[in-house]
């Protein structure tokens, strides 16, 4: 997002980091420390070695032909293997490798903005360096003395590891001002979409913004809402004849409650109001 002055600014208290707005309200993200990374780094090389095996297995095959060939393919596809790994699951799981979906860790930017996928390919290169001399010492060095447990990948990249928290789902009485009518479920495809891959973390941060909205200024309040349905946008974009007249707190509403309700139930509901209307 291109704007001069972010409405928030990470802080640090004990293991959580708390995104501030200007008017003191926070968004707290728990960060996940050594212990549960080394474990999902633990499920994760694993998964790495076995398929390492399964590729070293079909390279010796061309050791009848040339060694120095075989040695030269089993080295690169080692280094595509662990670097790939790490790469292709955390952009296309949105921060997670199934090690750390296990634990229920993400990688996130450390500005608690949208992951970008040049940091995520940083960060997976890095690990070379992290993992000297040996068992990631380097890494869990960094992390041990850094403030928000961060290897050197991480420094790089400018990115965190959070733990998921256990979310439960928003009620949305909280925060209904009447509106029933929702057009965004007037596209069950991209409803659908949006339902799977928006993260409980968005949808949280959503929920919180719309439940504390009358705690900000109205100057704070239109910054962050335009961030969280930026959010969104960047995830799904609907037809601009349904989005053009919403402003981004009735954007970020409609979002929240098609990712938090079950679609059939909201398109039928809305039918039956647009027929008794």
């Amino acid at each position: 997002m291109n704007r001069t002055a972010p409405a928030s600014q990470p802080l640090l208290a004990s293991n959580v980091l708390a995104i501030e707005t200007p008017d003191g309200v926070r968004f707290s993200l728990p960060l996940a420390g050594p212990a549960s990374r080394f474990l999902a780094w633990f499920i994760d090389a694993t998964a790495i070695g076995a398929a390492c095996g399964i590729v070293g297995r079909l390279i010796s095959i061309l050791g009848v032909v040339s060694i120095d060939v075989m040695m030269m393919l089993s080295i690169i596809s080692y280094f595509v293997v662990s670097v790939g790994y790490g790469i292709a699951f955390e952009w296309i799981w949105r921060g997670q490798t199934p090690g750390k979906r296990a634990l229920g860790l993400r990688v996130l930017d450390a500005s608690g903005q949208k992951l970008q996928f040049s940091q995520i390919a940083i960060r997976n290169l890095m690990r070379f360096l992290d993992a000297l001399p040996a068992l990631y010492l380097a890494g869990g060095t960094s992390m041990i003395l850094t403030r928000r447990y961060q290897r050197l990948g991480d420094l790089v990249a400018n990115t965190i590891v959070i733990r998921r928290r256990a979310f439960s789902i928003p009620d949305l009485a909280n925060v209904d001002r009447g509106e029933k009518f929702n057009s965004f479920l007037e596209v069950p495809h991209l409803a659908a979409r949006l339902r799977q891959q928006v993260s409980p973390e968005l949808a949280q941060i959503a929920y919180e913004a719309l439940l504390r909205r009358d705690e900000l200024t109205a100057e704070t309040r239109i910054e962050v809402f335009s961030q969280v349905a930026d959010r969104f946008r960047s995830i799904v974009k609907f037809p601009d004849e349904l989005t053009v007249t919403l402003t981004d707190e009735r954007y970020v509403r409609n979002a929240l409650q098609v990712v938090t309700t079950k679609g059939n139930l909201r398109r039928r509901t809305n039918r039956g109001e647009r027929q008794a209307s």
